[in-house]
């Protein structure tokens, strides 16, 4: 497995070592002991599946406030996305920055998202399916968000005219929420 750092502290692609013979492929896409070696969470507390029927879908930009804060490894099953990680740590050099990666099923790479920081996706395909690992047990009334798209952030979605939420619609913009 390959930890490629990304323009976040913390963030990194993550690229698998794809063994191959004549059944297939097999490829680690998580390790504790790599992770703890680069100083990242290391501990996953759940894991999840989502489906995405449309191209143009954007979940998020979702994180989850303290004492509950989330680390997240996020791998593409099927389709594409464009996956957006935004700093919302206080004491981050690049707090309020965005980095982007486009994760595709082809790609075998995962995504590996820091605690204190955002993160949506837009999807590419039609059906698209993602696999997340979460560190911490997900609890609702410590979940937040941050506006698709807020000014402020000027992120650059690929696909027009979204589909979204009602709920991440109405979600505030990043001076109000981080």
């Amino acid at each position: 497995m390959i930890l490629e750092p990304l323009g976040i502290p913390g963030a990194c692609l993550v690229k698998p070592d794809i063994k191959r013979d004549s059944r297939g492929t097999l490829s680690r896409i998580w390790c504790r002991e790599d992770f703890a070696a680069l100083g990242l969470e290391n501990e996953m507390a759940n894991c999840c599946a989502v489906y995405n029927d449309r191209a143009g879908t954007i979940r998020g930009l979702h994180y989850q406030r303290e004492p509950f804060a989330e680390a997240k490894l996020v791998r593409c099953l099927t389709g594409a996305i464009y996956d957006v990680i935004v700093d919302l740590r206080q004491n981050s050099p690049t707090k309020g920055c965005w980095c982007s990666v486009e994760l595709t099923a082809a790609s075998n790479a995962s995504l590996f998202i820091p605690k204190g920081c955002a993160q949506g996706y837009q999807t590419l395909l039609d059906a698209t399916e993602l696999l997340y690992h979460i560190s911490t047990p997900y609890q609702p009334d410590y979940q937040a968000g941050i506006r698709w798209d807020d000014p402020k952030l000027a992120i650059e979605w690929p696909l027009p005219e979204p589909i979204l939420s009602p709920r991440d619609r109405a979600l505030p913009n990043f001076k109000q929420a981080a």
